[in-house]
């Protein structure tokens, strides 16, 4: 098991639910109706660094920081205490997002397989979801279109253990103001300009590793 030494080190200088989805849906978003969702949820002259017209607070937007040696280039770490994600690159360093976790008992720690990638995906919540909170969730029984709105947002990656979908997915979200929080159903989510910029470099069959609270580690400023 992984632990407290295998995370991430310092940060270093700025970088300038459970939830299904179907995979035979009726209607798929043509390629100009996702660069326009695209223009939509990216702020305008966006830099990752300092573009916050959501109001996060500033150690939420994406940063360039130091990783562990010993750490695998391609994984994904997430943090369950800071509420960060840091994808491991080449060279010793990571690019580290804020997140949203799972809310109550519902986030799931473990180590998954990234066996799916999918830009603007549809999204159905999971019959637990709907039987938990059906003034929520039962108006979507049958899908929700993709979209802006759509509660996967612009980008997913769905966490496999073997060939088993675990219906966990890191995701963007149309709530970027939850950003930081525990706030979801299980996934971890995004803001979709974030894993807009992640997306193209997660690899399938990449790790992501979910750690618990007490095998996460705070991130110092």
């Amino acid at each position: 098991m992984l632990t407290r030494r295998h995370f991430i080190s310092t940060t270093a200088m700025l970088f300038s639910a459970p939830i299904a989805s179907p995979l035979l849906a009726n209607t798929w978003p043509t390629e100009a109706e996702k660069a326009a969702w695209d223009a939509q949820v990216t702020p305008p002259n966006f830099d990752p660094a300092t573009s916050n017209p959501w109001g996060l607070h500033s150690r939420f937007l994406p940063q360039r920081v130091v990783a562990n040696a010993d750490l695998t280039p391609g994984d994904i770490h997430v943090d369950a205490v800071a509420r960060y994600l840091y994808h491991i690159e080449q060279g010793g360093t990571a690019m580290r997002y804020g997140v949203a976790i799972g809310r109550g008992g519902l986030y799931e720690p473990g180590t998954y397989t990234i066996k799916r990638k999918v830009k603007w995906p549809h999204w159905t919540p999971t019959q637990s979801m709907i039987e938990r909170d059906p003034e929520t969730y039962a108006q979507y029984s049958e899908g929700m279109e993709p979209g802006p709105n759509n509660a996967l947002g612009s980008r997913a990656l769905y966490l496999y253990v073997g060939d088993r979908d675990t219906y966990l997915r890191i995701h963007g979200t149309p709530s970027p103001r939850s950003i930081g929080s525990r706030a979801s159903s299980g996934c971890v989510r995004m803001v979709m300009a974030h894993i807009n910029q992640l997306y193209p470099e997660v690899e399938i069959n990449s790790t992501a590793f979910l750690y618990s609270a007490k095998e996460s580690v705070t991130a110092q400023s």
